[in-house]
């Protein structure tokens, strides 16, 4: 990662905690661009563009945005409203299971709560046949975020799952513990601003780690989502795969709504399993933030909406 990369991913990240400029986004974001990675504001609006990509033999996971609540109380709505989802998704026939924030449940205040509040939405989407992913926040919640996990499954709780990050050092000794477990697990490479203490910071160090923990994961026959919208990987898994007798069906491209869609499409076509992650909500902002540190190209798309206004 050259300098101005570096500088460029380091402002934008740093904008995802200032609330001043958070609230005028909020104001305005949509209408400029940010519903290009954002599926609307309400379930139902998310539930249509669901049904689109359905159609489309594109697989989704549902997101109600939100992290980081300040009071416990908050944690009841976002559980009632992942509750909605699971019953919504059932009652539509829909191709989706849900992805959710332990911050949102309440982690940083309360990590008791927290474990009772993910733990009824879990119940409720085995009752239901639907899976949960535990997402990947920065660092300070990365071992109880794990913990989580390897809890519910204790308790028989399986269809649960969560996320490893490639840029982090430990990452592959997370890989190995949770695989000899059978737990589900996506694969990123990481959008949260780390110390290089532990954390890779070059992007070639990302990517060997990537490349290494997919490998890892394929070999083991563990069911596996590798969310990634690069081209070098994607091919590099396919063909991984394919020398080594691994069935499409061991695993799933991941991929973010709003960012490549033709590609999710032709990748469906071929028969891999794809997996759109799709986010809906009024708390969209620091989520949208990531999205721009991502990629250059995300940030001109919507300067080139502002200047339409």
């Amino acid at each position: 990662m050259d300098l101005g990369t570096k500088l460029f991913r380091t402002t934008l990240l740093t904008l995802a905690g200032n609330k001043a400029v958070e609230s005028f986004a909020l104001k305005y974001g949509l209408k400029w661009g940010a519903n290009k990675f954002v599926a609307g504001k309400t379930l139902e609006e998310a539930l249509e563009q669901v049904k689109i990509l359905n159609n489309k033999g594109i697989k989704v996971t549902l997101d109600h945005l939100g992290e980081g609540i300040r009071q416990l109380e908050e944690a009841a709505s976002f559980k009632d409203e992942y509750l909605r989802i699971i019953k919504a998704i059932h009652a539509a026939k829909l191709d989706s299971n849900v992805s959710l924030k332990p911050t949102q449940m309440g982690l940083q205040l309360n990590p008791a709560a927290c474990y009772e509040n993910i733990r009824e939405i879990v119940r409720e989407a085995n009752r239901l046949g639907n899976f949960v992913r535990l997402d990947m926040e920065d660092s300070p919640y990365t071992e109880a975020t794990i913990h989580i996990v390897r809890r519910l499954h204790a308790e028989g709780l399986t269809n649960v799952g969560t996320v490893i990050q490639a840029y982090l050092h430990r990452s592959e000794q997370d890989i190995l513990k949770l695989t000899a477990e059978h737990i589900s697990l996506r694969l990123v490479k990481g959008a949260y601003k780390e110390p290089k203490q532990i954390a890779y910071q070059e992007m070639s160090q990302v990517n060997d780690n990537f490349r290494r923990i997919i490998q890892m994961r394929l070999d083991s026959g563990v069911y596996t989502a590798i969310a990634t919208h690069d081209d070098r990987v994607i091919e590099w898994t396919k063909n991984y795969a394919a020398q080594h007798n691994i069935k499409k069906a061991a695993f799933e491209f991941q991929m973010l709504y709003g960012v490549r869609m033709p590609l999710q499409e032709e990748l469906a076509r071929e028969g891999c399993r794809v997996r759109c992650y799709v986010p809906y909500g009024r708390m969209w902002y620091p989520y949208f933030i990531r999205r721009l540190a991502e990629r250059p190209a995300n940030v001109l798309f919507v300067i080139r909406n502002m200047m339409k206004k």
